[in-house]
């Protein structure tokens, strides 16, 4: 099953079903609620709802362990308040990041950027879906519109995984965050305390073409 359908397969919201071939995963929600408090766990729902409070502490500890360049050369990326109409990336292939900020636990660093990696966005009715093509973490779910935001419920797929587990079945593999545009062809998604390492994630999206 591709890696969309796999969405609407691991949140049981998109109604379409599985099959069909392709390199996709397949994911988990069934008819999707344009809503997503209705498919959000209340725990996520707890972490989107604070989400300001998680980006000032992660930017507060990551500016105060000296990474403050590092913040501002990446312009609005890490500004909670520059958001641009156009929240939903078009369908396509992007080029992804993951910056991880303010450490919590031992061994964390308080700002760390990642290598790009691919990524995709697809159609699929009134939501999208969202899934990172390669390595053995891959960030699979959907997307809901939400005024000038989406909404992100996902989950992890790890290793050689085909399948994503279905959301809500464990909390340490659910992700929840925030899609904005910052810019002309740039998107965000802010993941407010994940699971492990990090105060706020953020991933950057930039189209591949």
């Amino acid at each position: 099953m591709g890696f969309g359908l796999a969405a609407c397969a691991m949140l049981a919201a998109c109604g379409g079903g599985g099959g069909g071939g392709g390199d996709r995963p397949a994911t988990a929600v069934a008819a999707a609620p344009l809503d997503w408090r209705r498919v959000a766990t209340e725990a996520d729902r707890t972490r989107l709802r604070n989400w300001r409070v998680a980006w000032i502490e992660a930017m507060t500890k990551a500016r105060a362990a000296g990474n403050g360049k590092a913040i501002d050369a990446q312009g609005p990326l890490f500004d909670p308040d520059h958001a641009l109409d156009g929240a939903m990336p078009p369908p396509g292939d992007y080029r992804c990041r993951i910056f991880k900020l303010g450490a919590r636990g031992t061994g964390a660093k308080d700002f760390t950027s990642y290598p790009f990696f691919g990524c995709r966005v697809e159609a699929e009715g009134d939501v999208s879906s969202f899934y990172k093509t390669e390595g053995s973490q891959r960030p699979v779910g959907l997307a809901f519109p939400d005024g000038q935001r989406a909404i992100f419920l996902g989950t992890m797929m790890l290793g050689d995984e085909r399948n994503a587990l279905e959301y809500g079945r464990d909390a340490n593999r659910d992700m929840a965050g925030i899609v904005q545009r910052v810019g002309a062809r740039r998107w965000r998604v802010a993941l407010p305390y994940p699971r492990f390492e990090s105060t706020l994630d953020v991933i950057e999206m930039l189209p591949a073409g």
